[in-house]
């Protein structure tokens, strides 16, 4: 019985696909409805050969067919090296189409961030923020998308793309709901791990219907395919031996029937031994015979073609097999006719994808696979040279430099940290890694060694703060490293014990350091350095009489440099949770401006010192009731960050901060707002950090005063608001906000007992400030006893004595009077004798029991 033909349209590749190709169509159909109709993805799974490409080809034409706007892109073996790489293809259409200025109208505020991963723009001076460069890509595509409706994404190889591509498509896919888009990926199974493997499962996760997953033919299909092709006279006990020797793998299908069609082979029983020979010579040691059957000059021609891999050109091969370009143009002919080569389809192609292309990945990998090890090596050292002297920089020849043997050449050294500098400035962060750890392989002259080893531990700082330690510690402990670099590199590594919550070892690194150097610049900004990790330490004070010499350097301090100034708003942070006076808080802080702004190289995107010190500055107001100065602070965050596209931990913290302005004005719906970004933000950093905590903490604290009790509950739940605590202090404090909790949902043995906690850990720490830290003198009044969440009963008496009324002076002018509780911290600190005017001031009617001090007017809820 004879097979029937599949549809002219339709691949031979597309045999048993029915299922997969009515999918498509359901899909495309779908996306051509109705502008507004919501985006979707579809995932391709199947091994090599399967069908996947062709199944892509198929969605192109019948997306063509509906008139469809179609970008395509295709990731490949020797090109995950290369950052943007795909996501570069997949534009290249649309970027094309426009002119500059409609290229920076289109991209906004984010053609700055997102151009120079797409090639259109010069990076800045300043390092690019992965994550920034990131939301910029989704907000390109997605203003791109609006604009060339209905848009169809196709993406081959998915399991051969650059990891910054990945990281890119799964955040888009995520944005589907309100953009109507088609994505197609095709991937192979496994292939792939790490970053990439987990990107790709989160794609896979947003796919709406079923993965389909391509399977071999069966032997039925495989019939028919064959006498599809010879013609319906081939006998059964030939298509059986076809679909046993290629295991029924549609590529290896095709091939076989090919060549059994060039060859005259008689598709009947007795010539079924031969199609085992044959379809070797497809794959493997037998495409290696073909080659040398096309001679040296071919073989030279294609091994230079598997080493560009991609922006294959005659031109270019014979720069790189140094071949005449006569002799290119004949090789190629050659291997264009043994189906080696071929030209890429028209429709699909990019620009610059050169003039040819390898009929099949299995055969470019089989090719580059073949080339002898020193060869290749060679080439890949011939083609850096190739693209150097082309002018397109050492990030784009990185990818060939990686594969060169080590040979104690400096100049390759110092490509590599110049590839290791345009990753960073790009956003890509993983490609300066490789760049950087393959320079050290040279190795690198003992004057250079220790500066590879600092780049490198900065490249990895935001993604592998535990590898940064290793790099920074073995740079320091070489020569090569002085003055200002080994003072930032000391700084970069307490900067990456305290994200890997190792801040004890931090301190005493930076402690250790200090002592080396004489009085000076240096000796300043360390010591600076050691009493800012201090500060911000959660346990107990790591070093004794820390607040009196603090004290004492500060009052040196006039804010001639940013050392003083920094010392000077350590010196007012620290004043401020001791609950010292809040005139005298405000005077040190203000002392550390320059015309009343951030000095320069102090600023919120600046590197010399991080952002914790200003958030140390803006808490200081905040906790003096200077809201107008510490919103402005945390706005100009939010500005800077955004602007320069840093939309990772430090936007976070700024929604963080911003939500907690809020929150002491009394402004709880837009608090709650602000702290619901700043959790998402942080959710997407990873959990356990301090700015994980510091949005979830100030979230909780503002639905509590919201009275929104479960949801709170729910909150605290869903992202492990608990025990135990991070390192690092977080404002509020955690055990406070996680007490009142506890008390609202009527577990209240439990919340006295975290109160309690928080006011012995606040003693011991010496903060004295009850606004700052509130305790059990004021939260457990304020907090509604619940036996279960959704189950409120009667609120407990009131069982606190006021001991002290205070008058607090408020920005703008207003003033409250309120009272401080006799217990814990704040009864120490009206012991102790201090003056408390502002910040020891407890209103009344504070917040939700928070300690916050009421806005003007009523508090919203």
């Amino acid at each position: 019985m004879t097979e029937e033909r599949p549809p002219k349209a339709t691949s031979a590749s597309l045999w048993e696909r029915e299922d997969a190709v009515a999918g498509v169509a359901e899909a495309l159909d779908a996306l051509c409805a109705d502008r507004s109709s919501s985006g979707s993805l579809l995932v391709v799974r199947g091994e090599a050969g399967f069908g996947k490409t062709a199944l892509l080809a198929e969605t192109r034409r019948m997306a063509e067919a509906r008139e469809c706007v179609v970008w395509q892109a295709r990731g490949g073996e020797t090109l995950k090296s290369v950052p943007f790489n795909v996501v570069r293809q997949l534009l290249q259409p649309a970027l094309i189409s426009l002119m500059p200025e409609e290229t920076r109208e289109y991209l906004g505020d984010w053609y700055d961030i997102a151009g120079p991963a797409l090639g259109i723009t010069e990076p800045g001076e300043r390092q690019a923020d992965p994550q920034g460069v990131c939301d910029g890509l989704v907000a390109a595509v997605r203003r791109l998308a609006k604009r060339d409706w209905p848009l169809v994404l196709l993406i081959d190889d998915a399991h051969w793309a650059d990891q910054e591509t990945l990281r890119w498509l799964a955040a888009f896919a995520e944005r589907l709901d309100d953009l109507s888009v088609l994505i197609v990926v095709a991937r192979r199974p496994g292939e792939v791990s790490g970053e990439s493997a987990r990107y790709l499962d989160a794609i896979a996760a947003t796919a709406g219907p079923p993965i389909t997953v391509l399977e071999s033919l069966t032997p039925k299909a495989t019939a028919g395919l064959t006498r599809a092709t010879l013609g319906p006279h081939a006998d059964g006990a030939f298509c059986r031996e076809v679909w046993a020797v290629t295991d029924g793998n549609p590529y290896e299908t095709v091939e076989l029937l090919a060549k059994v069609k060039d060859s005259g082979l008689a598709p009947i029983e007795d010539s079924a031994a031969e199609l085992r020979e044959l379809n070797r010579s497809a794959r493997g040691g037998g495409l290696v015979a073909r080659l040398d059957d096309l001679g040296f000059e071919a073989t030279r021609f294609a091994w230079a073609a598997a080493i560009l891999s991609t922006g294959i050109s005659v031109s270019l091969v014979a720069k790189l097999a140094t071949m005449s370009r006569e002799e290119a143009a004949r090789c190629a002919e050659l291997l264009r006719t043994a189906r080696i080569l071929t030209a890429p389809d028209p429709a699909a192609s990019q620009a610059g994808a050169g003039e040819l292309e390898f009929v099949h990945p299995l055969i470019a990998t089989a090719v580059y696979d073949s080339i002898p090890g020193g060869v290749r090596t060679a080439m890949h050292g011939i083609a850096a040279q190739v693209v150097t002297d082309s002018g397109l920089g050492a990030a784009s020849a990185s990818r060939h430099l990686l594969q060169v043997h080590p040979d104690d050449d400096q100049e390759l050294v110092e490509q590599l940290r110049e590839a290791a500098r345009e990753h960073l400035s790009i956003g890509a962060p993983d490609a300066a890694r490789r760049c950087l750890e393959r320079a050290l392989l040279e190795p690198p002259l003992a004057e250079t060694h220790a500066r590879v080893l600092y780049e490198l531990g900065c490249a990895t700082l935001l993604t592998a703060p535990a590898t940064t330690i290793g790099h920074l510690q073995t740079a320091l402990g070489m020569p090569g490293l002085d003055g200002h670099a080994r003072v930032d590199a000391v700084f970069r590594l307490s900067q990456a014990l305290t994200h890997n919550d190792q801040l004890e070892e931090a301190v005493r690194t930076v402690e250790a350091e200090a002592a080396r150097h004489e009085p000076g610049a240096a000796r300043m900004r360390l010591q600076a350095v050691q009493f800012m990790w201090e500060g911000i330490y959660a346990g107990e004070g790591t070093s004794p009489g820390r607040s009196e010499r603090l004290a004492a350097l500060a009052a040196t301090c006039a804010g001639r440099d940013n050392s003083e100034r920094a010392l000077l708003i350590l010196r007012g942070f620290d004043a401020m949770t001791h609950g010292e006076n809040a005139e005298e808080v405000v005077e040190l802080c203000d002392r550390a401006l320059v015309n009343g702004r951030l000095a320069p190289g102090l600023g919120w995107t600046d590197t010399e010192w991080g952002l914790e010190i200003l958030m140390m500055l803006a808490s200081s107001y905040a906790y003096t009731d200077r809201l107008d100065r510490a919103e402005s602070l945390y706005n100009e965050a939010l500005r800077a960050y955004v602007s320069a596209g840093w939309s990772g931990g430090h936007l976070s913290l700024a929604h963080a901060y911003i939500g907690l302005g809020h929150r002491r004005r009394g402004r709880l719906r837009e608090a709650e707002i602000s702290l619901r970004e700043s959790l998402r933000l942080a959710e997407r950093v990873g959990r356990g950090l301090p700015l994980y905590w510091s949005a979830t903490c100030n979230l909780v604290d503002t639905l509590l005063a919201r009275g929104h009790v479960d949801e709170a509950w729910s909150i605290a739940e869903q992202y492990g608001f608990a025990p135990p605590y991070p390192s690092t202090i977080v404002l509020p404090d955690p055990r406070c906000v996680r007490g009142r909790l506890l008390l609202a949902v009527g577990r209240t043995k439990d919340g006295i007992n975290e109160l309690e906690q928080a006011a012995k850990a606040a003693t011991v720490r010496g903060h004295h400030n009850p606004v700052l830290v509130p305790g059990p003198w004021t939260s457990p009044a304020r907090s509604p006893s619940r036996t279960r969440p959704g189950r409120r009963s009667s609120p407990p008496t009131r069982a606190v004595r006021p001991s002290t009324s205070v008058r607090t002076r408020r920005s703008g002018g207003a003033s409250v009077r309120g009272v401080v509780g006799d217990g814990a911290a704040g009864g120490t600190a009206c012991r102790a004798g201090r003056r408390v005017s502002g910040v020891l001031a407890v209103p009344v009617r504070a917040c939700g029991g928070a300690g916050g001090v009421r806005d003007r007017g009523s508090v919203r809820r």
